[in-house]
């Protein structure tokens, strides 16, 4: 299916701390109108909706009811943060398989409004319970130290993290965190779980994304210039931290090897990486399991050839959960950056979305009708 199907429309809604009384569906309409007129399209044409929130057990069918439409397929699988990146997967299945035309694809969450408690389930292992564990923030810390044990990483490389992000930040007037940030404000910030601190981890904000998919050929007569789809891939090993075989290597050596072979491309000839970065392990664990470097050489990666406005290689040039916003789950803003990287001029842009503990993966590589050929 490669180069068969494209984002043809993103969309997302207000974000940071919205209106008392805003709903999840009411971010997911939001950005779904968004999208949907960023891409020439009506709402009468939407016939797919896959969605998933922490919020809403049944994502997809809140929000069709909320937009007033019967579709004919729909999916509301949950993946945590990789979800909204697989249902990329997920969409041009069911569109090649004829089971819809316009693929819908939002999420919304009220998370800082109404708390992280009342925002999401809580799925805590009944091994792991009676260590009374803070999560997600401790399984993180975990993968965190036994990076640095094995591989000499230092809380400066994770800083670095944290400071790309704001760099990016500061050129985008959407985000969240604007304010100058350097190496020592985040070593100096208040600890949160060891080694992480305060500046180490995402956002808590409001906020809703959505994109529109439709097969390639449909998309050209649209009003966008179509990010077409090249490889995608999905993976998950474990559901708790306890269960993982490994706390520095993550399924998405197996997510990203998918979508770089059907995508028919490597990881060094990807121009712009959008990663989840819940906390500033995050983008180094994936930079090196997507291929980006060597095991072990994500920090040095960072430190050295850089992910900032400066860098060798762009990383998550909206600010990222770090900086821009993170809404609950932060891959559908991930994939929206992507679509306006390709916007931008840039040929083939990656975008990869975290679920859970380190525990689902979704990766997609999105380029350019030049990068198509």
């Amino acid at each position: 299916m490669r180069a068969r199907y494209a984002i043809a429309g993103i969309g997302e809604s207000d974000i940071g701390e919205v209106e008392p009384g805003t709903l999840p569906e009411d971010l997911m309409v939001q950005a779904s109108l968004a999208a949907l007129e960023d891409a020439g399209l009506e709402l009468a044409d939407v016939d797919g909706v896959f969605a998933s929130t922490t919020q809403l057990l049944m994502g997809s069918i809140s929000l069709a009811a909320h937009l007033g439409i019967r579709p004919r397929y729909s999916d509301s699988s949950m993946l945590g943060g990789a979800g909204p990146i697989a249902y990329v997967n997920h969409a041009r299945a069911a569109i090649e398989a004829g089971l819809c035309d316009v693929a819908l694809i939002a999420h919304g969450s009220t998370q800082r409004s109404v708390g992280r408690a009342s925002a999401s389930v809580q799925e805590i292992s009944p091994y792991e319970a009676p260590y009374e564990p803070p999560l997600p923030v401790a399984a993180y810390a975990l993968a965190a130290a036994r990076h640095m044990h094995e591989y000499g990483t230092t809380p400066e490389q994770l800083a670095a993290v944290a400071v790309a992000a704001r760099e990016w930040a500061q050129r985008n007037p959407r985000a969240w965190s604007r304010d100058p940030l350097t190496i020592e404000d985040v070593l100096a910030a208040p600890r949160v779980c060891d080694p992480l601190g305060l500046r180490d981890c995402c956002l808590v904000t409001d906020g809703g994304a959505a994109m529109v998919m439709v097969s390639a050929e449909r998309a050209r007569e649209l009003r966008q210039p179509p990010a077409l789809v090249l490889g995608c891939g999905e993976a998950h090993w474990h559901r708790h931290i306890s269960e993982a075989a490994s706390l520095t290597t993550t399924s998405a050596v197996d997510s990203g090897a998918r979508a770089f072979a059907e995508a028919e491309v490597g990881a060094g000839e990807i121009e712009s990486a959008q990663l989840y970065d819940a906390f500033t392990i995050t983008p180094i664990l994936f930079l090196e399991d997507l291929g980006f470097c060597d095991k072990g050489e994500g920090g040095p990666f960072v430190d050295e050839r850089g992910i900032g406005p400066d860098g060798e290689l762009p990383v998550n040039t909206n600010g990222g959960g770090l900086s821009y916003c993170h809404p609950g789950m932060y891959g559908l803003m991930a994939a929206v950056e992507a679509v306006q990287e390709v916007r931008r001029g840039r040929d083939l842009v990656l975008a990869h979305g975290n679920g859970g503990v380190l525990s689902a993966q979704a990766t997609v590589v999105l380029g350019s009708e030049q990068a198509a050929t």
